[in-house]
């Protein structure tokens, strides 16, 4: 990783953030999730899902540190709008919140800006349900309510599963592709 001034300035990590918007409900959240799963293995990409202990769900893609953080969030972006292709009636690209349908999945492709925070795995959630953002299988996903993933109820999860994420550092996925897409989409 190349550092400048202290900063990274290569990225490791594509964030796919699915983020229901207030009349979104979670059956479209796990039928998105899905179709994204579908599209990580057709690029041959490994995404790692969880909690984001709110009502959508994380998934962590590592990419090899060749690219900048620009050129990450144009890749995100072509593959948000792939997403959306296959999904319009349920998936939004557009990035002001006033302009979205409010029931509508939101692929926020700008939680991959440089020094953008995103909750990490197995943070607590400042709600008074204490949520817990939890690393979860794609098995799990048909099953799972995200309210069941609580301070009072992961560590059990944790002490039986043990870290779900363990191996996300095995693989590193090239950017090339979804850069194509971007260039044929136009995306910056």
């Amino acid at each position: 990783m190349e550092l400048q001034a202290g900063r990274c300035r290569t990225a490791h990590e594509w964030r796919i953030d699915l983020d229901p918007m207030p009349r979104c409900e979670f059956a479209t959240v796990r039928r998105v999730a899905r179709i994204v799963h579908e599209i990580l293995g057709e690029l041959g990409a490994t995404g790692w899902p969880k909690t984001s202990g709110g009502k959508g769900l994380h998934i962590y893609v590592r990419i090899e540190p060749r690219w900048g953080f620009a050129e990450l969030r144009r890749a995100a972006h072509a593959f948000a709008r792939e997403v959306e292709r296959r999904a319009p009636d349920h998936v939004t690209t557009t990035c002001w919140r006033k302009d979205r349908d409010p029931a509508m999945l939101f692929v926020d492709y700008n939680q991959n800006a440089r020094d953008h925070t995103i909750a990490s795995a197995y943070s607590v959630r400042g709600v008074p349900e204490a949520t817990v953002s939890t690393p979860i299988t794609w098995d799990e996903i048909d099953e799972i309510d995200p309210r069941q993933f609580t301070i009072a109820t992961v560590p059990a999860r944790f002490a039986k599963l043990g870290d779900l994420h363990q191996g996300i550092d095995d693989s590193a996925y090239p950017l090339d592709t979804l850069l194509e897409w971007a260039e044929r989409d136009q995306l910056d």
